[in-house]
């Protein structure tokens, strides 16, 4: 996607440096991280620097490519393996990681450069795919829909294109006009922050909407449809998504709006027979008691915005049953929840 007329994707390489945007500073501040080790690349993974399914798993492969660069051809195998624990352990959840850092370690066992090219060719794939998914799901969408998101699925989340989003991208390219309705997020509001900045950078016109007004919109007739990412998707259809999304697949089943879920095969894990076998991550409590925010005198700070001597809980994501889940929209079609395993 373009950045003030530049192209970029949500991360990338050069030379063993993996660059990515710096996601927690935006919309404020437009900054490219360079991750130059190892290290660095699981620090960027585990602060969120990077997020998103579809990033986490690019960063993943780029960093066993890292891995890679550091290690002669005799040990490579066991350099690897040390490397996918370090990077499998910065974030639980979403599927993608492991998926990548598989790869590569399969890719090294046939020979160094298989390894290679598999570590490329992962965020190629995934960029591709959400461009794919826009393609699907744009014919799901009617001229003058409103349509409702959560969190951030977008290009950031995707390396490119994105998931969620990527339709609505692509009707809007196609001449439709759409309204978005944006979640906003919390705790970490990357509803308010990152696709609301991505939906202006793009030109859709949009809604910041907290995260409770959802159902609300929806029984006045607002919202046509709600699309949704997700980080895992079990065998039977069951998802993992950011936290709250559960809640709008409920409200939407209410009031009989369709729900879809956007995702690359590479989210799907047939391995995982169903939601209640998908680790949730418990993040930092610091998320639910403090606020970071741009100040009218144009700094970053970090606020206390809850009672100081109160504890939080803050799960990162929630799982959506399938029988909620009106379609998953991949870049191969538009399946309904217990037809996944027909996709492979």
């Amino acid at each position: 996607m373009n950045v003030n007329g530049v192209h970029y994707r949500a991360i990338w390489l050069e030379g063993s440096t993996v660059c990515m945007i710096e996601q927690n500073l935006l919309p404020f501040e437009f900054k490219i991280y360079r991750a130059e080790t190892l290290e660095d690349t699981c620090m960027a993974i585990k602060t969120m620097i990077t997020r998103g399914a579809g990033s986490i798993g690019a960063a993943a492969a780029y960093g066993m490519y890292q891995a890679i660069c550091m290690s002669d051809d005799k040990h490579l195998l066991d350099n690897l393996a040390d490397a996918k624990k370090k990077i499998d352990s910065t974030r639980p959840t979403a599927v993608n990681l492991f998926y990548a850092t598989d790869r590569v370690l399969k890719g090294a066992s046939v020979s160094r450069e298989f390894a290679i090219s598999e570590a490329f060719a992962v965020a190629d794939e995934c960029a591709e795919a959400g461009r794919m998914i826009g393609v699907h799901g744009n014919t799901l969408i009617k001229d003058g829909f409103g349509i409702e998101t959560h969190c951030n699925a977008g290009w950031l989340a995707l390396v490119d294109y994105g998931s969620a989003l990527a339709p609505i991208y692509a009707a809007q390219a196609s001449g439709k006009k759409i309204f978005v309705y944006a979640d906003e997020t919390r705790p970490r509001n990357q509803g308010a922050r990152l696709t609301a900045w991505e939906l202006a950078s793009a030109g859709v016109d949009h809604a910041i909407i907290p995260d409770n007004a959802g159902a609300h919109y929806m029984s006045l007739g607002k919202i046509d449809m709600v699309i949704v990412g997700a980080d895992r998707i079990a065998a039977n259809g069951d998802t993992a998504n950011k936290i709250g999304t559960m809640e709008k697949a409920i409200a939407a089943k209410y009031y009989g709006i369709p729900f879809y879920v956007a995702a690359p095969l590479s989210t799907i894990d047939l391995g995982t027979p169903d939601g209640k076998h998908i680790r949730i991550e418990e993040r930092d409590e610091d998320e639910v008691l403090k606020y970071s925010g741009l100040t009218q005198s144009g700094n970053m700070e970090t606020f206390i915005m809850a009672n100081p001597t109160s504890h939080a809980k803050n799960p990162a994501f929630d799982v959506t049953p399938a029988e909620l889940i009106t379609g998953i929209i991949t870049e191969k079609g538009i399946v309904k929840p217990n037809e996944i395993k027909k996709l492979f």
